[in-house]
């Protein structure tokens, strides 16, 4: 790996190297092995709550794209991802909290992302109500999709998730399989390998057959390939005319092609995407970046991607953030460290300097405020420069 030098690597600032090199790499190699956890038990973590009028429900979606082959199983076998589905609910009562990952999950994550003990966690519990009907007070609801960076899961902007879906919006997040932690209906559970080394096209293919998929949704039909039931009233409740997508990383440059590709996707929100291969396409939809490390001073590519925005488009930045601080890392991983004898510069190779609560307020806020702009007609002044609530948040011109 020509990126590699002797000086010791965070995990985080390993990963960063391999993204900007277009490298993948298991994610395990870069954290030290943490000790046991000081007091008796797994630590309980916690998620925010979301802050909109509406409660949450999700369920997920197992979805298979007979046009393509599996990579890795071989002929007669097709690709297959997971799906979660999260949008507005109603009579949630009856209907238990869905876990942020499965416990299969939840132990290949903690094993390979730094090396924590398999045991030292139980995931949060998320807002989302595991198949509760959908609650619907006017026409078809908005749509946005989420793309996680390499070596990921479909579960790491939880926060931002169910922010939007306690908004009215349908949000549908996706496991890449193979870059991915997921697990399958079966019981099959995939962890991200190396070969094959998925690209952002490639997680850009993925994304456009699940458009395809919520195509079918809003048509009334169920992609599921069990045929599991849907939740009440979610088959038709899309608007297919209201779609925008958002990604992490890897995920984010993602959602750079499918706008280049597909002009189902009417708006675009990036979380600090290198932005390669290099995309030369111009666009002319809206689009948002939200940089940390991948930043157009830093980052050829994403200046290059920025010149070639032709519609509206916005760059923002959090003072103090790293490549993960929008994403639901920067308010786990602080309820860990203590568990685990992290010291402080280990805790700040993972976060920086942005406080996690300060953090969550913006990926709550910031989302939203773009997805309310370009899909609903919503203005607010959130997004026309800086604001006294939000003083860390700097507009790059």
């Amino acid at each position: 790996m020509p990126f590699m030098s002797q000086e010791p690597m965070t995990r985080r600032r390993l990963l960063g190297a391999a993204l900007a090199a277009g490298v993948a790499v298991p994610i395990g190699l870069a954290g030290p092995a943490w000790a046991a956890p000081a007091a008796p038990g797994p630590v309980r973590l916690t998620l925010p709550a979301p802050t909109g009028p509406y409660p949450v429900g999700t369920v997920p979606l197992h979805l298979v794209d007979t046009s393509r082959p599996d990579p890795v199983a071989g002929p007669g076998h097709h690709r297959e991802l997971m799906a979660s589905v999260w949008y507005p609910a109603r009579r949630v009562e009856r209907y238990p909290l869905a876990r942020w990952t499965s416990p299969a999950v939840t132990r290949a994550l903690l094993a390979m992302a730094g090396g924590f003990p398999a045991d030292v966690a139980v995931a949060p519990l998320t807002a989302g109500h595991e198949g509760a009907p959908v609650g619907r007070t006017g026409g078809r609801l908005p749509v946005v999709v989420f793309s996680h960076g390499a070596h990921d899961h479909r579960s790491d902007t939880t926060i931002v998730v169910q922010e939007l879906a306690s908004h009215g919006y349908v949000v549908v997040t996706v496991d890449h399989t193979y870059d991915a932690f997921s697990e399958f209906p079966d019981g099959r559970l995939t962890v991200p390998l190396d070969r094959p080394a998925l690209t952002p096209p490639d997680f850009a293919t993925d994304i456009r057959f699940v458009l395809d998929c919520i195509e079918d949704l809003a048509a009334g039909r169920n992609p599921d390939a069990e045929q599991r039931p849907l939740p009440a009233g979610l088959a038709g409740a899309l608007d297919l005319h209201r779609i925008g997508m958002y990604g992490w990383s890897k995920g984010a440059t993602a959602t750079a092609f499918v706008m280049s590709e597909d002009r189902r996707v009417r708006a675009g929100l990036s979380f600090d995407g290198p932005m390669q291969p290099m995309i030369t396409t111009d666009l002319d939809r809206p689009f948002m970046m939200m940089t940390a490390e991948f930043t157009r001073a830093a980052q050829p590519s994403v200046a290059e991607f920025w010149s070639h925005l032709r519609g509206w488009r916005l760059n923002v930045q959090a003072e103090g953030a790293v490549h993960s601080s929008y994403c639901d890392v920067q308010f786990l991983i602080p309820q860990l460290a203590p568990a685990v004898g992290m010291s402080d510069a280990d805790l700040q190779s993972w976060i920086g300097t942005l406080d996690p609560a300060r953090a969550v307020r913006i990926q709550q806020a910031y989302p939203l405020a773009f997805f309310d702009l370009h899909l609903r007609h919503r203005p607010g002044h959130l997004l026309d420069g800086p604001s006294p609530a939000f003083p860390e948040v700097k507009f790059i011109p």
